[in-house]
């Protein structure tokens, strides 16, 4: 499932610009969100090469239509439960840096408009390393939805 048509990260959404999309997803019990803009594509292709001596968060890599793409466990990066492949899994392939990462996750939600006033600083009980890979709350009906930094999760550490 590709997603098309979207502004590129810092532009005004056809919303308005007091609004973001985000593409949710699940890390175990977790839902969490990315802002849209970043967000290539959605890919159930799960058929990886093993990379010698990379991080332990890295799986792997993939060919997508002959790009190489990185594929990495976001729960294992983010120091929660690590996710597995199969399944409802899937990778959600992001723009960083004109170079394509994946992110391994273990399962789709929705695509949700949530205006950005709703949107609440991550809860102060957040450990500092998980909490820095975050930038806010906001909630869906009964749940709470972790928008998740890209940047701080791919920048090298």
């Amino acid at each position: 499932m590709a997603v098309a048509d979207t502004p590129h990260a810092g532009e005004a959404s056809e919303f308005g610009d007091d609004s973001l999309q985000l593409c949710c997803f699940f890390l175990g019990d977790l839902l969490c969100g990315i802002d849209i803009c970043w967000v290539q594509e959605i890919n159930r292709n799960l058929s990886l090469t093993q990379v010698p001596l990379a991080p332990e968060y890295v799986m792997g890599i993939m060919n997508l239509r002959g790009r190489i793409v990185t594929v990495i466990n976001l729960g294992r990066k983010l120091g929660l439960t690590p996710g597995t492949l199969g399944g409802r899994s899937r990778v959600i392939i992001v723009n960083h840096r004109e170079e394509y990462i994946g992110l391994l996750v273990d399962r789709i939600d929705d695509v949700l408009t949530i205006d950005s006033r709703d949107i609440a600083p991550p809860p102060a009980n957040m450990e500092d390393r998980k909490g820095k890979y975050f930038t806010g709350a906001c909630k869906k009906g009964h749940e709470l939805i972790s928008i998740l930094d890209v940047e701080a999760v791919l920048v090298e550490e």
